[in-house]
């Protein structure tokens, strides 16, 4: 069995385990977001992502920049306890915490070599800096199906109302 908490990364760690995977001539794929409230719509896109290489991580908004994206309110679940979750799925290899608003220096120091968002999102609408930081690093960007009627916020919405 893995420990859970020994796949959480800094970055510095992150960028010596890409390094290592490289040597392997094995794949990489990154992908990044708050992951909240973890639902069945995660569950597939992170599925879908881990077949497209042969690791997985995640860069994972702090509980500050989900703040500063999402409002005061959020996140509903602190930022440990969202990364173990994270990493307690099979498709997840590792995980690192970011605490800016962006990851575009996270991406830039790990150059992964796919880069995988929801279908929500296209190159045009991906953060300039996030998108520059990926080109420059000759990644291959990809988006993966958007499961309607399946985020955070809807799951909040629907606690409310309840």
């Amino acid at each position: 069995m893995c420990d859970v908490k020994s796949r959480l990364l800094s970055l510095e760690e992150a960028s010596n385990w890409r390094r290592e995977l490289a040597e392997q001539g094995k794949k990489l794929v990154v992908t990044n977001g708050c992951f909240d409230i973890m639902h069945r719509g995660h569950a597939s896109y992170l599925e879908s992502a881990r077949k497209l290489g042969d690791a997985m991580l995640i860069l994972l908004n702090s509980d500050a920049s989900v703040r500063a994206l999402k409002g005061e309110s959020r996140p509903v679940v602190c930022e440990e306890d969202r990364a173990f979750m994270l990493n307690s799925l099979r498709c997840v290899d590792r995980v690192v915490i970011f605490n800016s608003s962006r990851c575009d220096k996270e991406l830039a120091a790990l150059a992964p070599d796919i880069y995988v968002k929801a279908g929500d999102y296209t190159v045009e609408t991906l953060d300039a800096s996030e998108r520059d930081a990926l080109l420059k690093s000759g990644t291959e960007i990809k988006f993966m199906p958007f499961v309607p009627g399946l985020s955070t916020s809807s799951i909040i919405e629907k606690i409310r109302k309840d």
